[in-house]
């Protein structure tokens, strides 16, 4: 048996965003996840909004190996998976005055919270435009765009629970945003409030952004 293969800190995450196929079979996608969660990964699964996929997987778990055994479950289950992102939680380089509490909670999040069941994910990345790159900035002129980025952030704490993983090297942009709100209008919000930011207004670049509900799987499967 392969040996595990596991970040030196922090969780793997993959995100799937399928469709049922042809042979779709409910009771395998739910044995799937349950043995999934018995082997210590977490998963949430999404009814989903839109044309983009019907249902979604955010799966966690500190063994690469066990998400791909996840995502063949699902696959030989009749899921058939449209897109998909990967990426692995980190503490930013901008988290210097963080708690260690709340690191840790980066680093090893809990997730889906309880109360916040409208769901969101899209990527992003930092520009490299030639007047605007992110990358040729001094690090204390970051540090100052990130601080202001996440004051405003933080002004809807008890609204909105958000995961920022890395994803430099592993899918085509640097960071998956993954959200957790009370209501869907909270994810519209802080989206909206956030872009006026410099460090988003000028800098930052997005992907798809795919929108759902978190819904336990047993009844997620009956609405497809």
């Amino acid at each position: 048996m392969s040996e595990p293969l596991s970040p030196a800190t922090g969780m793997a995450v993959l995100h799937l965003f399928c469709h049922p196929a042809f042979d779709f079979d409910a009771e395998a996608v739910v044995a799937a996840v349950k043995h999934a969660q018995t082997t210590g990964v977490q998963v949430i699964s999404v009814s989903m909004l839109g044309h983009k996929c019907d249902l979604a997987f955010m799966a966690i778990a500190s063994d690469l190996r066990d998400l791909r055994k996840f995502q063949s479950a699902l696959q030989q289950a009749g899921v058939i998976v449209a897109d998909s992102y990967v990426s692995l939680t980190e503490v930013s380089e901008y988290s210097s005055h963080v708690p260690p509490e709340m690191l840790n909670a980066r680093l090893y999040p809990q997730l889906p919270p309880p109360d916040k069941l409208a769901w969101c994910f899209y990527p992003m990345s930092k520009r490299r435009d030639p007047e605007n790159n992110w990358f040729t900035l001094p690090f204390d002129k970051r540090n100052e765009m990130m601080m202001e980025h996440g004051k405003t952030g933080r002004t809807f704490a008890g609204r909105v629970t958000q995961l920022v993983t890395g994803s430099a090297g592993l899918d085509d942009y640097e960071w998956g945003v993954t959200l957790f709100a009370v209501h869907p209008d909270d994810l519209k919000e802080v989206v909206y409030t956030m872009r006026f930011d410099e460090a988003s207004a000028k800098y930052a670049d997005f992907g798809a952004f795919y929108v759902g509900m978190v819904t336990p799987i047993e009844e997620l499967v009956l609405s497809l």
